[in-house]
Order: structure tokens, then sequence, then C-alpha cells
């Protein structure tokens, strides 16, 4: 682990200190787990509105007339047909078909008035960083594409806040306007994975109706410069509906509930999209992409294994790593659990033999040498759609 003189900082890094968060080492960002307790950010967040600095994650950007062909042919989703609004899910494997990241791919114009854009996982920034560099040099000469391409780093210019809850909107509602003199951005219109530019204070913010909690919210992008202001006219803003500055600590038990997978948890070099489920963010058709191949054999192979999830009996929580056993036999492990405010239960996600994966199969978790009861559940536990 860093010592703390080693992590990178946030541009909110100071707020966080100043208003008591407890500051961790997580992929080598020094981040708030929690200001008061990780139960009462979970609530705010699901009764109103919770927000977050998501400022480690990684922020990309692609300039050049190929930039669309390109990602295209290093990302399991389509991107030439993502329009210059839309937001997409999708995932970079490596030729094996191992998960090297998940990903929000943005889309952008050939003009570079809108770049493309990439949002990566902190712990993967790097990687992908240089594992796309790598790539290039072949795909410009496989698809004979000379044109001047450029990828772009800017997460330490910038900063990325996450604003959500039932009422995000209503609390972002007069934040940003359409430009410096015109009305604000119709949030409420906007649709889910969708996002447009704005304007905050005269300077230019991307907003998009995106999130990893399972509630509606808005995720915004801006420069590290006016990151405080707009951090704090949120914070102040959801204070008056009940809402407040939430941690890492809250975020992990709300993306549980929403079976919204982790990269090092759900997701790995080890691990493809089929078996992890995520087959929708998979589009093998009409296309060619790093890991395609191994992909379509993966997907109408039943016998590799398979997440779901478990509603665990008493009180002891799972973690990544118990053995998940049926009539004795070990049949998988454990990959992520918590204690769900919601279901006042333990919950968690496993990787099982496809044989134990229908739901209402009873198995059982070893948790440090005792085994506990579970039964599996649909995925996800929590859907705000839905009465749970």
């Amino acid at each position: 682990m860093m010592s703390t003189t080693d992590l990178l900082r946030t541009p909110l890094h100071d707020w966080h200190v100043a208003h008591g968060g407890r500051m961790i080492d997580f992929a080598g960002w020094s981040m708030p787990v929690q200001y008061t307790s990780i139960t009462d950010e979970y609530y705010a967040t699901r009764n109103a509105v919770g927000v977050f600095d998501i400022s480690h994650m990684g922020r990309l950007q692609f300039f050049g007339t190929a930039a669309a062909a390109f990602l295209d042919s290093v990302v399991t989703r389509r991107v030439t047909d993502l329009k210059p609004d839309q937001v997409r899910y999708g995932l970079v494997c490596n030729e094996l078909g191992g998960i090297l990241d998940d990903v929000l791919l943005y889309g952008g114009t050939a003009d570079g008035v809108r770049p493309y854009a990439m949002v990566v996982n902190a712990s993967n920034r790097e990687k992908i960083v240089d594992w796309l560099r790598e790539q290039l040099p072949a795909w410009q000469q496989r698809s004979s594409q000379r044109d001047a391409l450029s990828i772009g780093d800017v997460t330490l210019q910038t900063a990325m806040i996450a604003v959500q809850g039932r009422k995000a909107i209503e609390v972002l509602a007069s934040f940003f306007r359409m430009d410096s003199s015109a009305p604000a951005l119709d949030l409420g219109g906007m649709r889910y994975y969708h996002y447009d530019r704005g304007y905050f204070a005269g300077n230019g913010v991307t907003v998009s109706r995106t999130g990893y909690t399972g509630e509606d919210g808005i995720e915004i992008i801006c420069d590290r410069d006016i990151a405080t202001d707009i951090w704090d006219g949120i914070v102040e803003a959801a204070a008056q509906v009940g809402g407040m500055a939430a941690g890492l600590g809250a975020r992990d038990t709300l993306r549980l509930e929403a079976a919204m997978p982790l990269y090092g948890h759900e997701l790995s070099e080890a691990i493809n999209p089929i078996q992890a489920g995520l087959s929708f963010a998979v589009n093998l058709s009409g296309r060619d992409f790093v890991g395609r191949d191994v992909l379509e054999r993966f997907s109408v192979d039943k016998t590799q294994p398979v997440r779901i999830g478990l509603h665990v009996e008493g009180k002891r929580v799972p973690r990544q790593g118990c053995p998940v056993l049926q009539s004795s036999e070990i049949v998988g492990e454990v990959t992520s659990g918590t204690f769900s405010p919601t279901f006042e239960r333990p919950i968690a996600m496993a990787y099982v033999r496809p044989t134990a994966q229908a739901v209402g199969t009873r198995l059982a978790v070893d948790i440090r040498g005792t085994q506990h009861a579970a039964t599996v559940v649909p995925l996800p536990f929590y859907d705000r759609g839905r009465k749970n």
C-alpha cells in the first residue's frame, strides 16, 4: 500500500478532509469511504440524494475522424452507430476474451467538437491507456486508416461527480445552462444513458444521466478548477431535501444491491462477459474486435461458471473468496458480499457451476469455517422500478 503522501488526490480532496471524510487508499487515490456512517449515506441516496466524488475514475478522449472505427475494434459494444448524445456501457477484452475493464463510452463527432470519450475504472486507467496505444498502430495498418488519431488522458485535469437518488434531478434542476445565457438544461427530459454539454458559471461541463447505484441520477465531468464550486452548490442543495455527501462504502452497498459488477470482484481477465451475465454488452454480429472469436465460442458454452445472486441466512456477511457449496461439495465462490439495509439480510454475488445457478437452488456459503444456508435469487437484488 502506498503512503498517504504518495496517493493521488482528487480536486475535492481538501473538502473531504475538512468535512470529516475517513480517507483510504483506493486504487492509488486518497478517497473518502464515509463521512458520517455508511448506513446514513446509503439511506440518503435511496430516499433522497447522495453526492459522490468519483474523480478517481479514468477519463479518456479520442480525437480524429477514425476515432469511432478504432473504438469499435477494441470494445465489445458497437461504437460506429453511437450518436453524439449517447452513452453506452461496454467492455474491453483481451485476445482470450478476458475482461480488461468495463467502460462507459460517450458518443462524439468526427470533427472533434464533441470528442469520443471513455470512462474507465481507476485501478485500470494506466493499463487501458497503454493497451489502447499498443493496439493503435496495428489497427491502422490492418484498416488502412492513416488519419490522425490521438488518445488523451484528461483524468488529472478534470473532476467527476455523481449525484444519485430519486431527488437527484430535482436537486440539479437549475444548475446547468444550455449556454451562458440560455435556460437551464432539461435534465428531466434527458433519456437514460444520454448526455449533453452545458455550462456552470460560464464553464463547459458534460452532464450524463448515468450512475452506479441503481437509482436515477446524473454524472458530471468538469474542469478541476470549478469542481469545488459545483460540489459545494450540489451538497448544499442536496441537504435541503435530506441528501448528503456519500463515500465509497455506501456506493459499494448500493451497487451490490443493484447487482452492478465491480472490477477485481465480478470482473477480471479470468472472467469473460458472457459468464458475467453481460451478453447485452457484446455485439458479435457484423463486426470484428479484440477477443470477438473467443467470445462467440463462449456465447454457446454452457459449462462455464456463471454469476448469480444469493440471499444468505443469519447475520454474518460473506466476503470475496468464501466457498459456495452444494451438498457439501464446493461449486463456486463469492465475489462480493454485504449486509443489505433494504432486505435486512446478507446478500452476495458469486460464480458457481451452471448446475447450481437456478433461482431457488439451496446452497451454503462457508464463512470462516462455518456453513451458512443460502438461496439463489434473481439479479438485481434491488430494482427501483419494482417493489422490493
